[in-house]
């Protein structure tokens, strides 16, 4: 028989996930808090689990679902390249919303974030883009090699962002991060950001000084 779960008391309000297991006949029945459909489709067996991610990020944006859309994704090139295509339309709520699991998948599976890795440093220059994105970009910015030809961009893009008091801080923080790392072989350039931590340091965050700390 069936086994259903009852923890939700109406109809209307659960989604069914029902997976065929030919050798048991079991269907799985789970009560969702939301009483619109989830954006996922299943089919003859949970290998063919399939996702549509820019419903997912419309329906929802939490912790819970930024995984969900990250575990569906599971190193996936291709997959991945369906979420880059959302962030980069420059739809201001999905972009948003995608840059979350962009980050968390970049941050398991580096590889995924080179084709697109030069749109997304142009990002950080931008003024007209949401607070998320930068402070997604420069997060992931810290678990990947960044190619030689990249780093004077992304260092001047740090310098400027932690020199920036208006930038949040959470932003002004990676930044530091992916500085340091790219100064760390470079006297000059360590010199100079230590210069700059230094003139921001009284006035910052606890965050911040934390990261400061590799510097001074």
């Amino acid at each position: 028989m069936p086994f259903r779960n009852r923890g939700s008391p109406r109809l209307h309000e659960r989604c069914f996930l029902a997976f065929d297991r030919p050798k048991l006949g079991t269907t799985l029945v789970f009560p969702l808090t939301h009483a619109r459909a989830p954006a996922l489709l299943v089919g003859k067996s949970t290998s063919r689990l399939q996702m549509n991610i820019r419903e997912a990020l419309f329906d929802e944006h939490s912790k819970r679902q930024t995984m969900a859309i990250v575990n569906f994704i599971g190193g996936d090139p291709v997959k991945f390249g369906e979420l880059m295509s959302i962030f980069f339309e420059d739809e201001y709520r999905l972009t948003q919303r995608a840059a979350w699991p962009m980050s968390c998948s970049v941050e398991r599976w580096p590889e995924l974030v080179y084709p697109y890795l030069e749109q997304l440093i142009d990002q950080l220059t931008r003024d007209d883009v949401h607070n998320a994105i930068k402070r997604n970009i420069v997060r992931l910015l810290q678990f990947i090699e960044i190619p030689d030809k990249l780093l004077g961009r992304v260092y001047s893009n740090c310098i400027d962002l932690i020199d920036d008091v208006r930038e949040p801080v959470a932003i002004r923080a990676f930044a530091v991060s992916v500085a340091e790392r790219i100064a760390r072989t470079e006297p000059d350039l360590r010199n100079e950001l230590r210069l700059i931590v230094k003139k921001h340091l009284a006035h910052s965050s606890a965050a911040f000084r934390s990261r400061a700390k590799s510097i001074l």
